[in-house]
């Protein structure tokens, strides 16, 4: 059977390629939307905008705004204005099923077994859902991150941007207790890279969401060139889906991990005890290596299956 999910996310290019992955891999009980790579608004207004495209037959609500504490901060110069600059927009229909993505979360898991959480943007709405109903944290099935590092950052030297963005938000999460935590960081998602080959193998397929997409990476491929000067872009929040549909792609590792929220130059770290000897609890399954081409074909042939 299908893992049974809530997508938490921000959209953002890595996150429409997430939603259209889980749309084939996974059963999305509903899709909710953050403040992050772009403001609620527009982020709102993308999950929209491929629930339609993908032709979904799930929920949007709308959560949170703006971060527990620190100030609302976005991803402009990877994601452009929209959010999903590139591919042409098309008209959206669809209207939000509520601006409350938090009491959807909660009553979803209190309402159902086996729910996976899978956040893939500021873990704003699921640290407020942790911190109202506490009873959620061991009534899901897991939570599956997209998020942190065990080694350098994109924001800063050491701040992965989902976790550097809500560094309060994502230590309330990891520090929650979740029986089963999930940890897709930067170190991971760079072995997934999109170029400009995965882009023409899109345009063979030919259909309209292998274009929309096709689309998506040539604008995000190129920013990344711009921002970087590397030649591949990696596609961040895929991995946190695959972490739970396709597991053995990835190699992961017990850790205990840890988020500084207030260090000058180390706020958002993920903070990974690699002692031996370290008498703390593992709380997350740190992901560390995943096989790039086979994880591309998955991603590839469900865009394949779309009209």
């Amino acid at each position: 059977m299908k893992p049974k999910i809530i997508l938490d996310c921000d959209p953002g290019h890595d996150d429409a390629v997430a939603m259209m992955l889980a749309g084939r891999t996974t059963e999305i009980i509903g899709v909710t939307t953050v403040s992050g790579n772009a403001p609620l608004a527009l982020t709102t207004e993308n999950a929209l905008l491929m629930t339609e495209l993908l032709q979904l037959d799930v929920p949007v609500h709308a959560g949170a705004s703006r971060p527990l504490i620190v100030k609302p901060s976005h991803a402009e110069e990877a994601h452009g204005k929209t959010g999903l600059d590139g591919p042409k927009r098309p008209a959206i229909t669809r209207e939000v099923s509520s601006n409350n993505a938090v009491e959807f979360i909660i009553s979803t898991i209190r309402e159902q077994d086996d729910i996976w959480l899978v956040p893939i943007g500021p873990l704003t709405n699921i640290a407020l859902a942790v911190a109202q109903a506490p009873d959620i944290v061991d009534k899901v099935a897991g939570v599956s991150i997209m998020g942190g590092s065990t080694d350098l950052g994109n924001v800063t030297s050491k701040g992965e941007f989902n976790i550097w963005a809500d560094p309060d938000a994502a230590a309330i999460v990891f520090d929650a207790g979740f029986k089963d935590l999930r940890m897709a960081g930067l170190n991971l998602t760079h072995q997934l890279g999109i170029d400009d080959e995965v882009i023409s193998q899109l345009d063979a397929i030919g259909n309209k969401t292998a274009n929309f997409i096709a689309d998506l990476f040539r604008f995000y491929l190129n920013a990344y060139k711009q921002r970087t000067k590397g030649d591949v872009a990696p596609l961040h929040d895929p991995c946190a889906v695959l972490a739970i549909t396709h597991p053995d792609l990835i190699q992961f590792q017990k850790k205990n991990v840890r988020v500084e929220t207030q260090g000058i130059h180390t706020r958002g770290m993920t903070v990974i005890d690699d002692r031996e000897y370290s008498h703390e609890s593992f709380n997350c399954d740190v992901g560390y290596s995943i096989d790039r081409d086979v994880s591309l074909s998955v991603i590839i042939d469900a865009i394949s299956t779309y009209n």
